[in-house]
């Protein structure tokens, strides 16, 4: 008898030939006088002889499995070699292809990864419209900072050390790097915005995406940004308000996933703070911006030499941390304070696993993180931010600030 694992990789690897079938066959490249390899029946049929391969595999008849897979992909080779004599197009035979090797998968047991082929393989297909003029659309600006940060990103980090070296917590290449990436990708990303959205409301987006990773990073790479866009100050300071917004249900959400029963005392302390940030971006968002030409720094998407001097002040913030950890008392507040100076999510996580602490005292050493983590902002902000984005900016955070020491005094 058959187990059922092996009939649903079976299942998977013929439904998968199915629906990339169902598209050829859909989209004429099937039927006519210049079909290419195959439509519904064809892929299905690889798809199950791909399913059957990978399950002979696995039963030990290897043999019979490779013939069977060596048979399709030459079927497959054969066809592009009769059908390019008149049209270089691969693509149906590729797509055969990556049947035949999610069917295997599949027969074999990887039931996940075989959908996730199937499917992103579909999604290409369907989507070839929108994929071809979204290519016309990049610029070689575009392109080349998109292979520059892909370079950063999967050639430079990978082989950097982990570390710590030195003194006072050391020094974590790794991680520093992996801040350039965030910086610099922040940037990028800020730049698509603007170029799809429009430069005012692209700043605010940037900003609130950048705040569900790090509304600290996000608030300092836009206080720097602030003094070289002159002409978008009021965009660039509503959306640091903005990422300061999303720190606070991103914190409380963590918080209600970890211990549900600390979630409303937390929600208490952060709440007024929350609705300040939020009321703030609102306005931002619903006041028009004012339209102005390209900024000649846009031809400059990952702005690399800002990122690596945030980068830099970033580490000397980490140690003089540090020292701070190894002078000040051991008290929970204290240490509370110190760690929301530079991750609010570390003191999130550990206040909400501690088991020797009721849940009010880690809201409350919660709220003390978020506290000293605004005034970080608020110091940022006002020290490297143009004179509209400490009004704007600067001034939210510290209404923001003030209100939180309010309600944690109270």
């Amino acid at each position: 008898m058959v187990p059922n694992s092996d009939i649903l990789g079976l299942l998977i690897a013929t439904l998968g030939g199915a629906a990339i079938g169902l598209e050829r066959q859909w989209s004429g490249h099937a039927d006519g006088p210049r079909a290419r390899l195959g439509g519904l029946r064809t892929f299905t049929m690889l798809g199950a002889l791909a399913g059957l391969s990978g399950w002979l595999w696995t039963l030990g008849f290897s043999a019979a499995a490779t013939a069977l897979l060596v048979g399709a992909i030459i079927i497959v080779g054969v066809a592009y070699a009769t059908a390019s004599r008149y049209e270089v197009d691969a693509t149906t035979e590729i797509a055969a292809l990556l049947v035949l090797a999610a069917g295997v998968l599949a027969g074999i047991g990887y039931h996940r990864l075989a959908s996730a082929i199937v499917a992103l393989e579909s999604l290409i297909l369907v989507e070839k419209s929108r994929l071809h003029a979204l290519v016309k659309r990049v610029d070689e600006t575009e392109l080349r900072a998109g292979v520059r940060f892909a370079v950063m990103a999967l050639v430079i980090l990978p082989i950097l050390p982990a570390g710590p070296y030195g003194p006072l917590g050391g020094i974590r290449p790794r991680e520093l790097w992996a801040l350039v990436l965030f910086f610099s990708g922040l940037s990028f990303l800020g730049f698509l915005a603007r170029r799809i959205i429009g430069p005012g409301q692209g700043y605010l987006v940037t900003g609130l995406l950048g705040g569900v990773m790090s509304s600290t990073n996000t608030t300092l790479t836009f206080a720097r940004l602030s003094r070289t866009k002159r002409s978008f100050e009021r965009e660039i300071a509503l959306g640091a308000v903005g990422a300061n917004a999303v720190l606070y249900p991103r914190v409380l959400i963590a918080t209600a996933v970890l211990n549900r029963a600390m979630a409303w005392p937390l929600a208490s302390y952060l709440a007024i703070p929350a609705l300040i940030a939020a009321a703030v971006t609102a306005l931002g968002a619903l006041r028009p911006a004012v339209k102005q030409a390209q900024d000649k720094a846009d031809r400059n998407p990952l702005q690399l030499l800002a990122a690596l001097q945030m980068a830099a002040l970033f580490q000397l913030v980490v140690m003089i941390v540090e020292v701070a950890r190894q002078r000040g008392p051991s008290a929970v507040l204290t240490s509370a304070a110190v760690l929301g100076l530079t991750d609010v999510d570390a003191l999130t996580m550990s206040m909400a696993r501690a088991p020797h602490l009721t849940v009010e005292v880690a809201a409350l050493a919660v709220a003390v993180g978020v506290a000293a983590n605004t005034l970080l902002k608020l110091g940022v902000s006002i020290f490297l931010g143009s004179a509209r984005f400490r009004v704007i900016a600067g001034g939210t955070l510290a209404v923001m600030l003030v209100s939180t020491l309010a309600i944690i005094l109270l």
